[in-house]
């Protein structure tokens, strides 16, 4: 239902002036008005409200990268842009749960806000980049990864240090999925064998859908929205700082597993040839 509103509302802005950066700014403000209902106002009709808020933000998440590729705008900036307000935007939510918590946990409320924020950037930095690895291996759709700019090169900003950060937290976690990428690479030329390795991908790739799932961010809103609705965000904080690290660390391992099997069936039909 998200893919099918985001491409709904984005084929709507094609022919205004919205941009897709205009677009990920509004689902940041969007998350902070999620926050602000949950814990300034925190009536029952807030709380049913701001829920209803942060669910939406999946929508227009979708949409600035749909409106990107439909109106030909899709760069590496943009996917910076986009990842930077989905931070700021969950930052000031998480800092306004912390000030919530502060009242009955005092400074503890602050490490484990900062606990559950970090473990947030982690989780869903492997479940994005996972994602659209598989994408990339599957379908041949490029992403940060492989359009980052290197090192010292132009326009070396913050926002290319960010997305380098990015992919050094992605690369820390990859493990032999990096082997996999390499025989990607080396098959750009070859079209017969870059489509045998997007067949093994999607044979072989796609058990790893699921758990990331798990950690990406459409069960983290729902259990969030419960969260609040059971009348506290720490209930959130610790799944986020517990559970699904728990997950995070079972998606990494099965995920290492997935690209060893990968690998070794590319290399299987290469002894074959």
């Amino acid at each position: 239902m998200y893919h099918l509103l985001a491409h709904r509302l984005a084929r709507a802005l094609v022919p205004t002036p919205v941009t897709p950066n205009m677009v990920s700014i509004a689902g940041a403000i969007i998350v902070m008005v999620a926050g602000a209902l949950y814990t300034l106002v925190a009536t029952p009709w807030a709380i049913a409200l701001a829920f209803a808020l942060h669910l939406s933000w999946h929508v227009v998440d979708g949409a600035d990268g749909a409106l990107a590729r439909m109106s030909g705008r899709a760069s590496p900036s943009g996917e910076i842009v986009d990842g930077l307000c989905d931070y700021a935007g969950h930052g000031v939510l998480y800092v306004l749960f912390a000030a919530t918590l502060d009242d009955t946990l005092g400074a503890g409320a602050w490490a484990l806000a900062l606990a559950a924020g970090v473990s947030r950037a982690f989780q869903s930095v492997f479940a994005e980049s996972q994602r659209r690895t598989y994408q990339w291996w599957a379908y041949d759709v490029p992403w940060l990864q492989n359009t980052a700019s290197p090192p010292g090169g132009k326009g070396d900003g913050i926002g290319v240090k960010l997305s380098r950060l990015y992919l050094w937290a992605w690369g820390k976690m990859a493990g032999p999925t990096q082997a996999v990428n390499a025989l990607v690479l080396s098959a750009e030329h070859d079209p017969a064998e870059r489509a045998r390795i997007a067949q093994i991908a999607r044979r072989t790739g796609r058990a790893i859908l699921p758990t990331v799932a798990i950690i990406g961010a459409n069960p983290r809103t729902i259990l969030l929205g419960l969260s609040m609705i059971a009348g506290s965000p720490l209930w959130f904080f610790l799944i986020e700082t517990v559970a699904f690290n728990i997950v995070l660390v079972a998606a990494i391992v099965q995920a290492a597993a997935i690209g060893r099997r990968i690998a070794a069936q590319i290399a299987h039909g290469n002894r074959e040839d």
